[in-house]
């Protein structure tokens, strides 16, 4: 797939107020610090699209780009920041749930995973919500230039092996890098998968 045009389009706190119509939306959603923002820069080949913080935690509103004015990327909240109080985490949490559940729009979920870490356990809480409710979704391991091919491989099959232990088959995985732009080509082809199907 050709990007040709990624244009934000709208921020906000209220799935009502996401975008009328019915064009396709991926959203995108990790822990803090996962490199939400830049996977999504690289994706549309905009370095300054989705902003992107050495803050964790500081994208907090549903935020809408537009591409090729045919489907949204949609940036999510990341969720498990722990430095936030317990109210604002709540309301992250609603505004997430509200989102992934009642949004008919969204077509799929790319759960990002940072490669370097061991299996965590919110990630995995998360992942099991999305199986349980029927969410449709893919993880997307993000950091894969941060280590070496064996470590990177190692980590990705452990994850894989921890999730098997609950799910009798994996969803889509994609390993990816935004300073390499590795996976970037397999995301968007999936994209563009999704996009004829409908």
């Amino acid at each position: 797939m050709k990007i040709n045009s990624a244009e934000f389009v709208i921020s906000n706190s209220d799935v009502a107020k996401c975008p009328e119509g019915n064009k396709p939306e991926y959203a995108f959603i990790g822990r803090s610090n996962v490199g939400k923002s830049s996977l999504i820069n690289m994706l549309v080949g905009r370095s300054g699209l989705a902003k992107t913080s050495a803050t964790p935690g500081k994208t907090l509103l549903i935020n809408h780009f537009i591409v090729n004015d045919e489907w949204y990327i949609v940036d999510l909240p990341g969720y498990g920041y722990a430095s936030r109080g317990k109210e604002t985490r709540e309301q992250l949490s609603r505004m997430i749930k509200n989102y992934v559940m009642r949004r008919k729009q969204m077509v799929n979920l790319f759960v990002l995973v940072d490669s370097r870490h061991k299996p965590q356990k919110i990630d995995m809480e998360f992942i099991t919500w999305l199986g349980e409710n029927g969410v449709p979704f893919s993880i997307v391991f993000t950091k894969l230039d941060k280590l070496g091919s064996v470590a990177g491989v190692k980590n990705v099959e452990e994850y894989k092996q921890a999730l098997l232990e609950q799910w009798e088959e994996l969803p889509p995985i994609f390993v990816t890098s935004s300073v390499d732009g590795r996976g970037r080509d397999e995301l968007l082809n999936y994209i563009e998968q999704i996009n004829a199907s409908l």
